[in-house]
């Protein structure tokens, strides 16, 4: 593979397993070292020992990116081990509970809107202020489909991810100017081991049914667009929502 981010160094959220795992890997592939960053420790060390039994390198980090102060730590780790931060993916995310708006438990909202908003905006905000320091960098923010369309019964994740892609734009217009790219890629549903496991047959082919390519996506197919957008061949690309969804907001 080219090693097109030798001599880089990235963070990855929820880089334990499904998406973020496929971007850890694709980025070591190219010779970033990698901050595999997650909430379950267990998993992020075998992830960081993969990409190290692949020849990378890569460390594990524990973090619950709803708390800006385990955050801050994260970003400070990966400038005390791999010298600077140039590169940040914040995809930790959760589902959320399944409920309309009047329903919708207060506790569940919360925690969506901490994990999958707040979070992305504290990965932000500390991931720029490393990037500042050095000259540049880039980050991509793990949005969804669901940032640009709305899905019944899933209020609090679609309010969320519609509110990464506010960020991201704000985030771009603050400091292209200082060298730091900010975009956000949106991808449909994934076949990832939690859709795998928390799916019965029906329900997948229901998932499937609403994809017009016939199928749901796989991670390295969400890895390989984000990989372009942190890569300087996207040099002029910043602001923007990559959609990688089979063609589901097309409708």
């Amino acid at each position: 593979m080219d090693k097109q981010f030798e001599g880089k160094s990235a963070i990855v959220t929820g880089g334990a397993s499904g998406i973020g795992a496929a971007i850890a890997e694709e980025l070591a592939a190219g010779g970033a070292k990698v901050l595999v960053a997650d909430l379950k420790m267990e998993q992020a060390e075998e992830q960081a020992k993969k990409i190290r039994d692949a020849g990378g390198v890569a460390e594990a980090f524990s973090v619950d990116v709803s708390k800006p102060e385990q955050v801050e730590a994260m970003v400070d780790k990966a400038v005390s081990a791999f010298g600077k931060l140039d590169l940040a993916v914040n995809n930790a995310g959760v589902s959320g509970t399944s409920a309309p708006v009047g329903e919708y438990p207060l506790d569940d909202w919360n925690q969506v809107i901490n994990v999958n908003l707040n979070g992305v905006f504290y990965g932000c905000r500390y991931e720029i202020a490393a990037m500042e320091k050095t000259g540049g960098g880039s980050i991509v923010n793990i949005a969804s489909i669901l940032g640009s369309v709305g899905f019944a019964n899933s209020a609090a994740y679609v309010t969320a991810k519609h509110g990464v892609i506010g960020l991201t734009k704000n985030a771009a217009i603050e400091y292209s100017a200082k060298g730091i790219r900010v975009n956000a890629v949106g991808p449909a549903f994934i076949n990832t081991p939690l859709i795998e496991s928390s799916l019965s047959e029906e329900q997948r082919e229901g998932l499937i049914s609403m994809h017009p390519i016939g199928r749901l996506g796989e991670a390295d197919e969400v890895s390989a667009l984000v990989c372009f957008l942190l890569s300087d061949r996207a040099s002029f690309v910043t602001g923007s929502y990559h959609l990688a969804d089979g063609a589901y907001t097309a409708q």
